[in-house]
């Protein structure tokens, strides 16, 4: 079971940007599909970005490609997401999360770990 620790939310304007990051433990990172999920108040929980083990692919919902970009580093365990072009529409709290998988997932259900989340809040 790995443990996960989100990081880098916070309250920014419009167009502004922010850099995510989650922090793994427990368990060897680089066996893992990543991924980022946000969930706002009365909302289910929606897929954002999924990172491939090694890195080399990518996936993103709609709603946030060409603004947003998933990587990760190996050797330091961590996962980021870089969010560009920031709206308010994109206020929630955002969870990393951990899949045992072979490839990328955009489901909620094929991922096993999850962090606690980190709150990002968008003004207009």
């Amino acid at each position: 079971q790995v443990q996960l620790v989100e990081s880098g939310g916070g309250l920014v304007q419009a167009g502004g940007s922010l850099r995510l990051s989650c922090a793994a433990s427990g368990g060897t990172f680089s066996s893992f599909v990543m991924g980022w999920f946000r969930q706002a108040p009365g909302k289910e929980r929606q897929f954002v970005a999924t990172i491939s083990r090694s890195g080399a692919t990518t996936l993103y919902a709609d709603s946030v490609k060409g603004r947003f970009t998933i990587s990760r580093e190996n050797v330091r365990n961590t996962v980021y997401l870089q969010m560009n072009s920031l709206k308010p529409e994109d206020t929630a709290v955002y969870l990393c999360a951990a899949a045992g998988t072979l490839g990328p997932r955009i489901r909620s259900d094929e991922y096993d770990c999850w962090g606690q989340g980190t709150q990002v809040t968008v003004s207009s």
